[in-house]
C-alpha cells in the first residue's frame, strides 16, 4: 500500500514538472528562443505559449525595449595628435531575437568595440578644435557606421551620443587661459563703450543745458531791458504830463546828491555840469520869496540894486570875482 502511494505521488510530481514545463508565460516586450534538442524551433512572444516538456528548452530570454549601454572613457589621437578621453553612450533596440542569439556571441561586447574603432577613425581626420565644436557630426557619423554594422546582428541602434571630450591637462589650461583673456577683452571693450557713451550722453546734456541757461538769460535780459523801457517811457510820460518846470529838475537834482555821495568807498564824485544851470534856476527861484536868514534876495518891490551888484544883481568880491549865493545843501 504504501509502496502504490509512493508511485502516485512520484507521478503527480512528474505531471507537475511537465505543466510548469509545458505552459510558458512570456512578459509584454520580452522574446524567448526555443531549442528542441539544441535546434533552433521558435520563437516565443509575449504572452502564455506551449512547449513539449523535455523536449524543447528555453535557450535565451531577451529584452525588446530600449537600451541604454554607457561606455567607459577610450583615448582618441586627434589629426593634430593629441589625446583626448570620449564617453560615449549608445541607444539600441534588439529588433530580432533569433539573430541577436545566434549572429554573435555577445552583441553589447561587439557593439562597443565597434565604437571604439570608428570613434578612432572619425576623430583621427579631424584637430582638436574641430572635435570640440563637432559633436553632432561625430554623432551622425558613428550612429550611421553602428547601425549598418548591427543590422545583420538583429540590433538597430538608434541614437549615440558623446558625454564628454577631455583634452589633455595642459591643452585645458591654455584654452582656459585664452577663453579667460577673451572675457577680460569683451569685458574691456563693453566698459569703454559703456564710458564712451556715457561721456556722449554728459556732453549732450551739457549742451542742452547751456543752450537752455543762454536762452533763459536772453529771455531774462530782453524782458529786463524791456520793463526798464517801460519804466523810463512812464516816467517820461508822468513827467510831460506834470508840465515840469527848471524849478522841479533843480530840485531832484539836489535830492541826488546825498545818494551820490553815499558809501564809504565813494573817495570822489563827479557833478554833472548841468548842475551848475540846475543851481542858477533853484536860486533865481529862492530869491522870489524874499531875504532868509539875513540874506539879501530880489524884491519885486525893490528897483534898486544891492550894494556890490552889478547891472545883473550879481555881486561881486573885493578882488573883483563874481560871488553867487547858493543855497546850503539839505
Amino acid at each position: 500500500m504504501s509502496s502504490i502511494i509512493i508511485v502516485l505521488i512520484i507521478l503527480v510530481v512528474l505531471v507537475f514538472i511537465a505543466l510548469v514545463k509545458t505552459i510558458q508565460v512570456i512578459p509584454q516586450a520580452s522574446a524567448a528562443i526555443v531549442e528542441r534538442f539544441g535546434r533552433y524551433t521558435r520563437t516565443l512572444n509575449a504572452g502564455l505559449n506551449i512547449v513539449v516538456p523535455f523536449i524543447d528548452s528555453i535557450r535565451n530570454r531577451i529584452d525588446l525595449r530600449e537600451q541604454v549601454v554607457p561606455f567607459p572613457p577610450q583615448p582618441v589621437i586627434t589629426q593634430d595628435n593629441l589625446v583626448v578621453n570620449i564617453d560615449t553612450v549608445i541607444y539600441y533596440q534588439v529588433t530580432d531575437a533569433r539573430a541577436a542569439t545566434y549572429e554573435v556571441a555577445s552583441y553589447i561586447q561587439a557593439i562597443e568595440q565597434l565604437t571604439v574603432t570608428t570613434l578612432r577613425n572619425i576623430i583621427g581626420g579631424m584637430d582638436l578644435e574641430r572635435t570640440l565644436t563637432s559633436r553632432e557630426e561625430i554623432n551622425a557619423a558613428l550612429r550611421g557606421v553602428l547601425d549598418e554594422a548591427t543590422g545583420k546582428w538583429g540590433i538597430r541602434v538608434n541614437r549615440v551620443e558623446l558625454k564628454a571630450i577631455e583634452p589633455p591637462t595642459s591643452i585645458q589650461d591654455s584654452m582656459e587661459k585664452q577663453m579667460r583673456a577673451d572675457r577680460d577683452k569683451r569685458a574691456a571693450i563693453l566698459q569703454a563703450e559703456g564710458v564712451r557713451q556715457s561721456e556722449i550722453l554728459r556732453a549732450e546734456g551739457e549742451k542742452q543745458s547751456s543752450i537752455l541757461r543762454a536762452e533763459g538769460e536772453a529771455k531774462a535780459a530782453a524782458l529786463k531791458a524791456e520793463g526798464e523801457a517801460q519804466a523810463i517811457r512812464t516816467v517820461f510820460e508822468s513827467i510831460h504830463a506834470g508840465d515840469a518846470d527848471q524849478k522841479l529838475l533843480a530840485y531832484q537834482y539836489l535830492q541826488m546828491l546825498p545818494k551820490i555821495a553815499e558809501g564809504d568807498a565813494n573817495k570822489l564824485w563827479i557833478v554833472p555840469s548841468e548842475i551848475g544851470d540846475a543851481l542858477k534856476g533853484l536860486s533865481g527861484a529862492m530869491g522870489n520869496f524874499g531875504p532868509m536868514g539875513g540874506g539879501t534876495g530880489f524884491n519885486p518891490q525893490n528897483t534898486g540894486k544891492a550894494p556890490g551888484a552889478d547891472g545883473n544883481g550879481v555881486g561881486k568880491a573885493a578882488n573883483g570875482t563874481d560871488r553867487r549865493e547858493q543855497p546850503p545843501i539839505d
